[in-house]
């Protein structure tokens, strides 16, 4: 019997922190690129690049979006939201519903374009922006104004993981839903769970 997609969904959520917590999580104090310290950090690329969590990432995106419809395209902010772009765009596509890809640029290249939007831009276009990770919300604040500066309609943004520093909280604050699948809370709730469970184990 062929599962419905919110039993997917339901599977897929729990299964993409796993390699979220496996492959992309690590303790230990770090700069970040908002140039703040923090106690941990969390490369979502090496989880995203994988075959797999390119697939989860793209099915709970998109099934969390699903609710902005009519959308024409999604956009990633470089570098880690350009795969999930790719990602959801493909299988957008494979569901019927195609939505075009585009990357937004941090700064313009200085050759050739110099373009700070790469892919198909359409004025007047509904846009969701795409994040690996949000911390203080810059960058998303920053590629918001370049796709609106475009005449692209930014009707939400939709993060992998919220490091509830703030960067959500600005990013409403400037008039944009923002859709989350998880919160630095997922992966400490999880540590809590194991560390309960190994001290379970050696009593």
């Amino acid at each position: 019997m062929a599962r419905s997609r919110r039993e997917k969904t339901a599977e897929g959520r729990p299964a993409l922190l796993e390699l979220l917590r496996t492959l992309s999580y690590r303790e230990g104090r770090v700069v970040l690129a908002s140039g703040k310290e923090s106690d941990f950090f969390i490369d979502c690329k090496q989880t995203v690049l994988t075959a797999r969590g390119h697939q989860l990432a793209a099915e709970l995106i998109l099934d969390g979006i699903r609710h902005l419809h009519p959308l024409q395209a999604v956009a990633g902010v470089a570098l880690g939201g350009c795969p999930l772009a790719s990602a959801v765009s493909l299988l957008s596509l494979q569901r019927g519903r195609p939505l075009d890809a585009l990357y937004v640029r941090k700064e313009a290249k200085d050759h050739g374009s110099r373009r700070l939007i790469e892919g198909p831009v359409r004025p007047g276009s509904r846009v969701v922006l795409l994040e690996d990770v949000i911390t203080t919300g810059a960058s998303t604040l920053h590629a918001i104004e370049v796709l609106r500066g475009a005449k692209v309609d930014v009707v939400a943004v939709a993060v992998l993981v919220d490091r509830l520093e703030g960067g959500v909280e600005a990013v409403r604050a400037a008039g944009v839903e923002v859709v989350t699948l998880y919160t630095r809370l997922d992966f400490i709730d999880q540590e809590l769970d194991d560390d309960l469970a190994t001290m379970a184990d050696t009593d």
